[in-house]
């Protein structure tokens, strides 16, 4: 089972930048898809966007496009999530996740990491 550790997060102003990382371990990072979601405190999780296992293909969520962007090194085994122009209401814990090798969902998590926007 792959490990995905997330980090980047913290407490920053509306408008700033933020990256956030994940790092696998194991060798298949490469292989699979991956994904980024959020938690806002009192909501459920939100999808944020995915990324193909070769980064040519990346969908961001609605909510979220024209300001996040989602990236990978596979030789790193690492996928970002660049955020800007960070607004309060993404305050969240964010998730990176591996695709299922059947397509079907995320059959691997991180622990999180959180992002505070003051306004």
């Amino acid at each position: 089972q792959v490990q995905l550790v997330e980090s980047g997060g913290g407490l920053v102003q509306a408008g700033d930048s933020l990256r956030l990382s994940c790092a696998a371990s194991g060798s298949t990072f490469s292989r699979y898809g991956m994904g980024w979601f959020r938690r806002a405190p009192g909501k459920e999780r939100e999808f944020v966007g995915r990324i193909s296992w070769s980064g040519g293909l990346t969908y961001i969520a609605d909510s979220v496009k024209g300001r996040f962007a989602i990236s990978r090194d596979n030789a790193k085994k690492t996928v970002y999530l660049q955020m800007n122009s960070l607004k309060p209401e993404d305050t969240a814990v964010y998730y990176c996740a591996r695709e299922a090798s059947d397509g079907r969902g995320y059959d691997s998590w991180g622990q999180g990491t959180r992002v505070t926007v003051s306004s």
